[in-house]
């Protein structure tokens, strides 16, 4: 007769324990933590250390003298009493969110329009239009700026005279910079012009995961352009399209180098933007202490701003399911 062995199920009693099994289970547990160790030790000494000493920054008093002699003078909120009793401060946070608020409705709108003309023309123009979207990409900002800065000069510029060729007499030494408007839209076409091509070239990558299925479905059923779109494309764009509108909301935010290369926030501070102001108390003015609250104060706005971006995301999602 042959004894049938019974093996006891793991975890009885009576279970062999293998020797350092609980000890390699919580290394193995542990490891994903210890390979991010490194990439958030140098997140906080990078990025976090810095914004905590901007925001120690502004409570004191430092000023190019205090810099000098390397004082310590705490002030409190004075900084922040200073800069929200001016009423230009309103004025310049106002603008710089309606200005963000412009181009990046107008960098979205025209980055989907070309996305999906790229979706629909042959091989040669999208590969065309697509190459220039590249270098208009690539292009440094001051090389750009110096460009735009040609184009809507009031004397030499060649946008001048090919609208005076046009019949447009009005336009013969025009400036474009009169005024503050003015030079924010110029401004602002230029960072669009920027902005365009990531955008696009994102949401035409995000057009090519649509499966070509579902358009021969809908053309089969009868569907004209705009419903295939509302249907079809729409809900498979809208996650893709909410992402580079938040990025554009933030790299927007704080546009610097094209709004000084122009006219430096003028003309008499009409294009000043918040980073713009931050650069003039801090850097210009040697008020260091004053542009740090200045920086707390922007990182509020877009806070604020982003939050209520999200929200309405949020929420939008909530309806759909």
């Amino acid at each position: 007769m042959t004894a049938t062995q019974t093996r006891p199920a793991p975890g009885a009693t009576g279970s062999p324990v293998v020797p350092g099994a609980p000890r390699r289970a919580r290394a193995r547990n542990s490891m994903p933590y210890l390979l991010l160790a490194p990439a958030v030790l140098a997140l906080i000494v990078l990025l976090g250390w810095p914004a905590v000493n901007v925001i120690v920054t502004s409570f004191r008093k430092l000023d190019l003298g205090e810099l000098t002699r390397g004082e310590i003078t705490w002030i409190g909120f004075d900084n922040y009493t200073e800069i929200l009793g001016d009423p230009d401060f309103w004025t310049v946070v106002v603008r710089t969110v309606v200005f963000t608020a412009s181009i990046v409705a107008a960098t979205v709108f025209g980055a989907l329009l070309l996305a999906l003309l790229m979706r629909h023309v042959p091989v040669l123009p999208r590969a065309v239009l697509q190459i220039s979207l590249l270098l208009a990409w690539a292009m440094p900002q001051l090389a750009a700026t110096t460009v735009f800065q040609w184009i809507f000069d009031q004397q030499y510029g060649i946008l001048n005279k090919t609208l005076v060729l046009l019949g447009f007499e009005s336009f013969a030494g025009s400036s474009w910079f009169a005024t503050g408007a003015s030079t924010l839209t110029v401004v602002g076409i230029l960072i669009v012009w920027q902005a365009v091509p990531f955008v696009a070239m994102t949401l035409y990558a995000a057009l090519l995961g649509v499966p070509k299925d579902l358009y021969e479905s809908a053309g089969i059923d009868g569907a004209s352009g705009w419903q295939t779109f509302a249907t079809i494309t729409w809900p498979h764009l809208k996650p893709v399209l909410m992402i580079v509108t938040f990025l554009s909301i933030l790299w927007d935010f704080k546009v610097f180098s094209q709004v000084w290369a122009i006219r430096e926030g003028g003309p008499n501070g009409g294009s000043t933007t918040l980073p713009v102001l931050q650069y003039l108390e801090g850097i210009a003015g040697k008020h260091f202490g004053l542009a740090a609250a200045v920086s707390v104060l922007m990182v509020l706005v877009l806070v604020v701003v982003c939050a209520q971006y999200l929200r309405l995301l949020l929420r939008s999602q909530e309806v759909e399911l």
